[in-house]
């Protein structure tokens, strides 16, 4: 597992604020798969079940097909995950120390960072329950089909003003909780390619595990 990272959740697309959980799950798959690109700022919340101890952390997230990721947590402290054509890049510079992985062991399991990297399919993966209206958010339930340690359940919440993806909570085997919410969220917009490659500081101690 990757030291320090939790693993993220989005899914980012539009929704029909009616309609029974088929149709929404239908909807979802094809914006997603008409969605080029997006960037957004985000607030991650942690739970630890046992101690119900939170972690907060704050950054921002690019996305651009054929998947491509950029996580960048910028608070409490600095790290900087990338997805890239076939090498995973996790880098904490506080530590000194950069994390390499092959993409495949990263989106092999069925967790959300597939929808990110458009590996997943809803109505395939998940069990979805259309929950309704909650505090003026139209509330879904995922279950999965076949569950795994990092994900047994999971919900999202989206805008019924703009029909977009607002928050996220996905819960683990052992009840932890990872809630990530989204704001200033730009669509389809251009990307440089370069923002998803990244070279290793000079000095920078690498732990290579793309091979094993």
């Amino acid at each position: 597992m990757m030291k320090k990272w939790c693993l993220m959740v989005v899914m980012l697309c539009l929704v029909p604020l009616t309609g029974a959980a088929e149709e929404i799950s239908a909807h979802i798959q094809k914006q997603y798969q008409d969605l080029e690109s997006f960037s957004s700022s985000f607030v991650q919340r942690l739970t630890n079940a046992a101690t119900k101890e939170v972690e907060v952390r704050s950054g921002t997230i690019t996305f651009a097909k054929p998947r491509r990721i950029r996580w960048e947590t910028t608070e409490p402290e600095k790290e900087l995950l990338l997805v890239g054509r076939d090498v995973v890049w996790d880098y904490f510079p506080d530590e000194n120390v950069a994390y390499k992985y092959a993409v495949e062991q990263v989106l092999q399991s069925k967790t959300m960072l597939r929808f990110i990297s458009g590996e997943a399919n809803l109505q395939e993966d998940f069990v979805i329950e259309n929950q309704g209206d909650d505090a003026g958010l139209i509330k879904l339930k995922l279950i999965p089909r076949e569950p795994e340690t990092n994900l047994v359940l999971a919900y999202i919440w989206v805008q019924p003003t703009t029909n977009m993806l607002g928050k996220v909570l996905v819960v683990d085997f052992f009840g932890n909780g990872n809630e990530l919410e989204l704001s200033n969220m730009v669509m389809n917009k251009a990307l440089d390619p370069a923002i998803f490659t990244f070279t290793p500081p000079k000095g920078v101690d690498v732990e290579d595990a793309s091979s094993s």
